[in-house]
């Protein structure tokens, strides 16, 4: 699976392949040029009751994850993100700060079946 996490504000490069912003809540401060996105899937972020629950809140982190997974196990737009990382590489965009603890994370784990 050719599937890597880069914050929406990183630097593009070449290498990322299919660009794909994973946040329902688009970035701050930042434009849809400046963005370089190929695709926009809100649908597979968090809930907006997870995301304010969460709110990036170090002692909610596994419970977070418990719950998002939930969700995506439900979720009819997985398929359509499945088939896109098994046609190439791709690059899943996130704006929370925290590169250790947040949705992007949790949604590749659970796209390469990682419990």
């Amino acid at each position: 699976m050719a599937l890597q996490l880069k914050r929406v504000y990183d630097e593009p490069d070449p290498a990322d392949g299919e660009r794909i912003l994973v946040d329902r809540l688009w970035p701050r401060g930042l434009n849809k040029q400046a963005a370089r996105l190929d695709l926009w899937l809100k649908d597979v972020a968090p809930s907006a009751e997870l995301r304010r629950w969460f709110h990036h809140g170090a002692e909610r982190w596994e419970e977070f994850r418990i719950r998002y997974r939930d969700e995506l196990r439900d979720n009819p737009h997985i398929a359509e993100l499945r088939r896109k990382i098994a046609a190439g590489p791709v690059t899943l965009l996130y704006a929370a700060r925290d590169r250790e603890r947040n949705h992007a994370l949790v949604l590749a784990e659970f796209l390469a079946g990682d419990k």
